[in-house]
């Protein structure tokens, strides 16, 4: 059973430090992408709430699109292979892309993102992320827009989860290891 309370450890993030720093890259983005013909692109699904938050705190004028990629099965280390699961719906050729991606942990799947997009001939690509990782990361890769930097735990919340689960906390958490033990079936 999931238990959306117990099962936390602890609240790394607060919900009102996410809309506080949040609304911080909205105007830093605003200020960057003046005149551009920005596109907000978002790898779903953990960034959905991050991208519906920044996209409001954007003054600009944006457009937005969405894709998938799978690499976590249900885990809480990555099994190493990405996929698209989901395509853009539409051209990016000459615009300005901004990935917006929930976490910035090995590099794997945004690498991946990045050069599968860099041949679509954008006129540039960054990257903002709201939780980066860096001792995590395995592939040379650095976001442009970084909403925090965050230990070597496992976070849920905001977007972020385990097992589909905890996607809905309005705060950034550390989920407690015999909740990760318990949702995978062992005692």
């Amino acid at each position: 059973m999931i238990d959306m309370v117990n099962d936390i450890e602890r609240v790394l993030i607060s919900e009102e430090e996410l809309q506080e720093r949040i609304k911080e890259l909205g105007e830093q983005i605003s200020r960057d992408y003046v005149g551009k013909d920005l596109v907000l692109i978002s790898v779903l699904k953990g960034s959905v709430i991050l991208m519906a938050d920044l996209m409001r705190a954007i003054t600009i004028p944006c457009k937005i699109d969405f894709l998938a990629t799978s690499l976590y099965k249900d885990e809480t280390v990555p099994t190493g292979e990405v996929r698209f699961t989901k395509d853009l719906d539409k051209p990016i050729a000459g615009s300005d892309v901004l990935i917006v991606e929930d976490i910035l942990d090995s590099g794997k799947t945004l690498s991946f993102v990045e050069d599968t997009l860099l041949v679509r001939n954008p006129a540039s690509i960054k990257i903002c992320t709201l939780l980066d990782k860096p001792e995590r990361r395995q592939v040379d890769i650095s976001p442009d827009y970084v909403g925090f930097t965050v230990p070597d735990v496992f976070v849920i919340g905001y977007g972020l989860d385990f097992a589909q689960y905890y996607r809905n906390l309005p705060y950034i958490g550390v989920i407690k290891p015999e909740a990760v033990d318990r949702i995978k079936g062992r005692k």
